[in-house]
């Protein structure tokens, strides 16, 4: 079973981690600039959408992390495993609204070397911030987690 001290070990905040990639795209679109035509209004109602979704599964993953008085910072131990509402969706609702969000702000702002840098966002989140978590839970909460990670896909 789990140690009090033990923790998923992600010392760097999974926000910073979004917000690094996203202003090295700033970098690349001023060294390298892409300016495809596009119709503006499309790309600014799409980045909407992507927004209002994003704090839409902001709030409802919060809200029950704050409901069960649980954690958000990734070097402390979890209270309790989360199964219910939109984490009976997906497992990682809240890097999933990062996403969205950060995908809506780039539409909007018409920043394609952020669409670019996507992949590897994702890669970088999946590898360096959730593998680590699913560990840690696995340690945590054994068979509990182990069912609940067969039953509910990671992202979406």
């Amino acid at each position: 079973m789990k140690k009090k001290t033990d923790s998923p070990g992600v010392f760097i905040p999974p926000p910073i981690i979004y917000l690094l990639i996203f202003l090295s795209s700033f970098l690349l679109q001023r060294a390298v600039p892409i300016k495809p035509s596009v119709n503006y209004y499309l790309t600014l109602s799409v980045g909407i959408i992507f927004i209002i979704s994003s704090i839409a599964v902001l709030i409802a993953a919060i809200g029950l992390f704050i409901k069960s008085k649980n954690t958000l910072i990734t070097i402390k131990p979890a209270n309790s495993l989360q199964t219910t509402g939109i984490y009976s969706f997906t497992r990682n609702p809240m890097y999933l609204g990062l996403m969205l969000l950060y995908t809506g702000i780039a539409m909007i702002i018409v920043n394609w070397w952020a669409l670019i840098l996507l992949p590897a966002l994702v890669l970088i989140v999946t590898y360096f911030i959730i593998k680590p978590e699913e560990r840690y839970l696995e340690r945590s909460f054994g068979l509990l987690y182990l069912q609940y990670k067969r039953e509910v896909r990671r992202w979406i």
